[in-house]
Parts: C-alpha cells; sequence; structure tokens
C-alpha cells in the first residue's frame, strides 16, 4: 500500500530538512522524501500548513502491565501514545513482578506482541525485585532485547551495588538509566521544601535529594565508563552538574518532563494531587534553569515520565495520594505551547528532545525521515488550541497536570509501519 504525504512542512533533524516537502510512503517503509511527489498512491493526505515530523519517542513511560491493569495495560497505553504521536515507547520494570528476570522479560514480550498499538522497547530492572541489592543478569537481559536498564521508581541507595551495577553494564555497553533520589534525604516528603511547602503544611522534599545523587551516579559513571541516562531532572543544581559532567567527558545525558519546564510549586496552592509527582514540582526559578538547559543542550531528552493512577489513589489527602501524572497525550503540546510558540526552540530542536535524541541513547532505529527507515510519522496542526479535559483521555488514568488548560498544537495523523494508527482530522482522500 502507498501513501503520500502532499505539502506538508517536514521537520527531520536526522536528515538536516526543514521545508516544504512530500513524503511517499510504501510498503511499511519511507520510499521518498522530495519535492511535488508525482506518484499515484492508494491514499492522499493533503497536509498543506501542517507540520510533518519522525514519530515521537518517549523513553519514560510506565505502562503498568502486568500488575496493576486498573490503572494502565499496555494496549491503553500504546493507544493514548499513537493520540499524543508517539510512536515508541520505552516501558519501564516497576511492574509487578518487575522485568528483572528472563522470565519476566519473555512474559512483557508476549503482551506487547499481542496488544502493543505502537512500538515498545523494554528496560529491565537493575537489581533484582528493584530492591537494590542484588544486581540483576544485565547481559542475559540485553541478549532478549532489553535496551537499557533502570530501577526507575527507586534510586539504588547502595553505591557498592550500583558501582557494579554500572561496571556490568559497562561490559555490553548498555545504557543505565537513573532514577536519581536519596531517600534519606528525601524523608517521605510529598513537595518542594521551601516557604511553599512550610505555609501548606506539607512535609518537604529538598532539591538536595536529588542533586546529591545525581552527581553520586555521574561519579561512579566516570569511574566506571558505563552510560548513564538521568532521568526527570527538576531542579537547577541538576542541570548544572549535568552540564559540568558533559564538559569532564563523561558519558551521561539527561531528561525532563513537561511538567517540570511548564509548572511550579505554586500550582500545589489548592491541594490538588494531579501536581503531585516525584521528584516533586520546584520552584520557578528552577523551571526557567530546565528551560535553558534544554536550550543550550544540557538536557537531550523531553520524556513523558507517563504514571498513570486510578481516582481512588489520586482523589485522596494530598499526604496519602500517589505520585505520578499521565503525560503521553500531552507531552508533544506541552512542548510547542511552552518551548516552540515562545520562540525558546525552533522545531528541529524540539524533535530533536522527542525523536532523535531519545533514538541516539537507546540506538534504536527510529526518530528520523530518512528514505529506508519504517515509515513511523505524524502530521500535526501548530495552529490548532485544544482543550484539556478529563473526558479527552485514551489513557485509563485521568490524572493530568493540565486538565483545564489550553494547549496549541494537536496531532491529527499518527501513522505507525507505514499505516495510519491513528486520525483526529478529515483531511484524507482517495487517489
Amino acid at each position: 500500500m502507498k501513501i503520500l504525504i502532499k505539502g506538508g512542512h517536514v521537520v527531520d533533524p536526522a536528515s538536516s530538512i526543514d521545508g516544504p516537502l512530500d513524503i511517499l510512503i510504501e510498503n511499511g517503509h519511507i520510499a521518498k522524501v522530495a519535492g511535488d511527489i508525482s506518484e499515484t498512491a492508494d491514499q492522499v493526505i493533503e497536509a498543506k500548513d501542517k507540520i510533518v515530523l519522525p514519530g515521537l519517542i518517549d523513553m519514560h513511560v510506565h505502562l503498568r502491565e502486568p500488575g496493576r491493569e486498573d490503572k494502565e495495560t499496555v494496549a491503553s497505553g500504546t493507544r493514548a501514545a499513537l493520540k499524543g504521536g508517539v510512536t515508541s515507547v520505552l516501558a519501564m520494570p516497576n511492574t509487578m513482578p518487575a522485568i528483572d528476570t528472563p522470565e519476566n522479560v519473555r512474559f512483557i514480550k508476549k503482551i506487547i506482541q499481542k496488544t502493543a498499538q505502537c512500538h515498545v522497547f523494554i528496560a529491565g530492572a537493575i537489581t533484582s525485585a528493584r530492591s537494590g541489592e542484588t544486581v540483576t543478569d544485565i547481559p542475559e537481559l540485553q541478549k532478549l532485547g532489553v535496551v537499557a536498564v533502570t530501577d526507575d521508581g527507586s534510586s539504588v541507595e547502595s553505591s557498592e551495588v550500583m558501582r557494579e551495577a554500572l561496571k556490568r553494564a559497562k561490559e555490553c555497553d548498555l545504557l543505565v538509566i537513573c532514577h536519581c533520589e536519596d531517600q534519606g534525604l528525601s524523608n517521605s516528603g510529598v513537595m518542594n521544601l521551601g516557604f511553599m511547602s512550610t505555609m501548606l503544611g506539607l512535609r518537604g522534599i529538598s532539591k538536595e535529594s536529588e542533586y546529591k545523587r545525581v552527581q553520586r551516579d555521574i561519579d561512579l559513571a566516570q569511574e566506571t565508563g558505563a552510560r548513564v541516562h538521568i532521568t526527570h531532572v527538576s531542579c537547577r543544581e541538576s542541570v548544572e552538574l549535568v552540564a559540568q559532567a558533559k564538559k569532564n567527558g563523561v558519558a551521561v545525558t539527561a531528561e525532563t518532563a513537561p511538567h517540570y519546564f511548564s509548572l511550579s510549586e505554586e500550582e500545589l496552592i489548592g491541594y490538588d494531587t494531579n501536581f503531585k509527582m516525584n521528584p516533586p514540582l520546584r520552584a520557578k526559578a528552577d523551571a526557567q534553569a530546565i528551560k535553558q538547559g534544554l536550550k543550550d543542550g544540557t538536557i537531550d531528552v523531553i520524556a513523558s515520565d507517563h504514571a498513570p493512577h486510578t481516582e481512588n489513589e489520586k482523589e485522596i489527602e494530598f499526604d496519602r495520594a500517589e505520585f505520578g501524572v499521565v503525560g503521553l497525550e500531552t507531552l508533544l503540546s506541552v512542548s510547542i505551547t511552552e518551548l516552540v510558540e515562545t520562540g525558546l526552540l525552533s522545531w528541529q530542536e524540539l524533535v530533536t528532545k522527542l525523536a532523535l535524541g531519545p533514538a541516539k541513547i537507546l540506538r534504536v532505529p527510529k526518530g528520523s525521515l530518512k528514505a529506508g527507515v519504517d515509515a513511523d510519522i505524524i502530521i500535526v496542526d501548530p495552529r490548532k488550541e485544544w482543550k484539556v479535559t478529563q473526558e479527552s483521555f485514551v489513557s485509563m488514568s485521568k490524572n493530568s497536570a493540565f486538565i483545564g488548560r489550553t494547549l496549541q498544537g494537536a496531532v491529527e495523523y499518527t501513522i505507525l509501519s507505514g499505516k495510519i494508527a491513528y486520525r483526529s482530522g478529515k483531511s484524507e482522500r482517495r487517489a
């Protein structure tokens, strides 16, 4: 089957393309990217005044299956991804059971093969049961297709255990994704430590609990030579540490999430638990530092940290509510609204953060529109505004920090491996 995308503004940093071009899709792959393609196709999508991008890669997604299918499933989470323009996700291993053994990797792979609506890459656990005590068989997990290891949701508290894990990962050149939180310093807090936490009477989580652990993991990466990726960076000090580590030649990359550059701790004045996440929303100065880190390249990736929870886990007292927010369906639009519309990032720079960068870090053959690659493509209306409502979510859970907000930019088409997997508009016509 052939699909021809006509007249869109194509943005592909991998090919240094940024301008009006057509894209011809044939047999699931990109056959040609050129001006005024005249070949006959089975379907023609008119993309005038639209932006055509590589499918996004979200390298921080909690699909909850197996174990908490009441929150999300592989099927529902990947459907939500398609609506948000995400064609590939990295599934975190904090499932029940954790993805910590070859058997559990095989189990999740079967679920993915049967039910996934988009491409799903797998992250294995660093330690058995994510307990922080015994390093998993990292080479064996890699043989089964795991593209990274992480105990995300928890930091590996023991420096000795983390050092051993990094050594094993270095031997097979596998990425280690670091959840940086010193639990002794975060001290069971529920929001950012400071004036706001005092005013609201809520236990605070210090920035030190994050950046001290960022420093430790950077030091261990420098010592072992392993590749590390610092996840959900939320504060200025962490940005500065990553910047310095890069200057020192450490093999470190970093990500943040849209809520950390678009929101601040002041959102918690109403005790809305949809603003409760870990790490917490920080001060406005930290959000500004995150934006600067995105602009100057210190932060390589924007990921959703999609963390679905049920209503009865969120609509309770703030102290008792679960940490985390959904984000697959708002990832792109919040980024457009806060970064592109404000002039902070160009479309090229944004696509690098959302597609090409994650592909390079995970070493997966995605994130570009070069001829011959899988046709994972999204078509975006950059001018369309839409309001985030609970009813609008495809995800099983609705715990979004952006409910009630009007965002700029909406996905009209998501094409996965050459087939239309999601469509919101009516700009399709038969050839």
